[in-house]
């Protein structure tokens, strides 16, 4: 997924030379053949994440078009104030990029792991906020991102999952993308970033009668997309490599509520701070996001539903 990436915006400023790119001293390996092809369009900012996030708004209002790169733990949660304030608020055409949301710094600690990143910027008004599953997803949301004329978040989460398309797709209104059929009237998962491959993985192991769907348009979303998931769903669960307050399954819950009233699981990082620092896997394990630990709970709200 970081090759998609990588190379889509590459692609992007070959093509247009007002496309820079801006980096908080990050991704040096990343950006090789930005350098190499695009040397005049590379900005190192510096470990200053909040002065970047202001030079990339005044870039953009003199006609470029950044795109501002940053950890996610940094961009956006060290730079929320900047983006609300210097790009959102004028609704200037600034792509903030947060790399490795969610544990994948586990060693790193909870400096560096980014879990609130949706719900922080979901609340920003004009904001757009992306968050792709595999190498197809992250091609789509960088056009369309670049295509955008306002502000948009993109999520990057685990590179390595693997794919959960066949080919290319297209992300257009917020559309939620099915990845697995399943059967009506049945429990659907809907999941985003990281989580699509894990709901997957479940579905195909355990609930052979459960569609999957991906969610790689937070903000904007096709809530009426998400109403007729519900009304056509004995259940809906939503996975997310995120807190569940704020952010996929609040925002399920949300429109569920007010369209489409379903029974929900909301699956996600719960209310603390890691325990111990580890490795990606590990820290899965820790709060309840592997496969297994997974599989659990989604079987045991379903047994719960069979009981009343």
């Amino acid at each position: 997924m970081r090759d998609a990436f990588s190379n889509t915006l590459v692609r992007l400023a070959l093509a247009d030379p007002k496309v820079l790119l801006l980096t908080g001293d990050h991704g040096y390996a990343l950006f090789d053949e930005f350098r190499k092809r695009c040397p005049d369009q590379y900005i190192n900012a510096g470990i200053a994440e909040q002065n970047m996030v202001g030079m990339a708004a005044g870039l953009a209002r003199v006609g470029f078009r950044p795109f501002v790169y940053g950890l996610a733990a940094f961009v956006p949660i060290r730079t929320v104030e900047q983006i609300k304030l210097d790009i959102a608020h004028d609704d200037l055409p600034v792509v903030l990029l947060g790399d490795g949301a969610g544990f994948v710094y586990s060693h790193l600690g909870t400096s560096h792991q980014s879990t609130e990143d949706i719900a922080c910027t979901r609340a920003i008004p004009g904001l757009q906020v992306l968050s792709p599953a595999d190498r197809y997803e992250m091609t789509a949301c960088m056009e369309y991102a670049y295509a955008t004329k306002g502000p948009v978040y993109l999520r990057m989460g685990k590179s390595d999952r693997g794919d959960v398309h066949a080919g290319p797709i297209d992300i257009t209104q917020g559309n939620l993308l099915q990845v697995r059929e399943g059967r009506p009237g049945c429990v659907a998962f809907v999941a985003t970033g990281s989580m699509v491959k894990t709901a997957v993985q479940v579905a195909d192991t355990h609930f052979a009668e459960a569609s999957v769907w991906s969610v790689p348009s937070i903000k904007p979303v096709n809530a009426a997309g998400i109403a007729r998931i519900c009304s056509n769903s004995a259940a809906v669960v939503t996975m997310e490599e995120h807190t569940t307050a704020g952010g996929l399954g609040s925002l399920v819950a949300e429109i569920a509520a007010e369209q489409a009233p379903v029974r929900m699981l909301r699956i996600g990082v719960p209310d603390r701070f890691s325990e111990h620092c580890g490795t990606y896997e590990y820290l899965l394990c820790e709060h309840g996001l592997d496969a297994v630990a997974v599989q659990t709970k989604v079987q045991a709200f379903l047994n719960t539903m069979l009981s009343r």
